[in-house]
């Protein structure tokens, strides 16, 4: 297989394995009581939804590529998994024993810049080397929500670190 596709597949399987743990890191914070400062947990419980959308639609742009592009599944599953573990433990090792809102919205900051930087990436991977239409559409899509996600987190520890 080429060094291109292999690139590909890490970047994708990177992405989804960034928007996996991003529905987990809400989910675990909001379930510790992390995220109810500021209206926060509505606020991200939406953004968290959004990400699930946002899985489900590189999950079904894979398939296709993988017809059309010869990528391979089971590597961007397999990368996925593997980036969606590192980023958990990233989380456990920034938040420490006693993590407080403001770290817990700071962490997801952190995360949603590392999806926004992998996004601009992939947008511009696909609109020089994949050249599909649907994939490079639904990319840059989810990159302007990935860019509103990150805003938002940024509003919210802002209200955090004030009130």
């Amino acid at each position: 297989m080429s060094a291109e596709k292999e690139k590909l597949e890490e970047k994708i399987g990177e992405a989804l394995g960034l928007e996996m743990a991003a529905q987990k890191a809400v989910e675990e914070l909001g379930s510790k009581g992390l995220l109810d400062e500021a209206g926060m947990k509505a606020k991200l419980d939406k953004m968290r939804k959004e990400a699930k959308n946002h899985q489900t639609k590189l999950e079904e742009l894979v398939q296709k590529l993988s017809q059309s592009q010869g990528l391979n599944p089971e590597n961007i599953q397999s990368t996925a998994l593997e980036t969606e573990q590192k980023a958990s433990q990233m989380m456990n090792t920034y938040l420490g024993d006693e993590p407080d809102s403001s770290e817990a919205i700071e962490f997801l900051c952190l995360a949603e810049g590392g999806e926004v930087t992998h996004y601009e990436v992939l947008s511009t991977m696909a609109v020089k080397k994949v050249k599909n239409k649907q994939f490079s559409t639904a990319v840059n899509s989810i990159l302007r929500e990935e860019q509103r996600h990150l805003q938002l987190c940024t509003r919210l520890a802002k209200q955090v670190a004030v009130s």
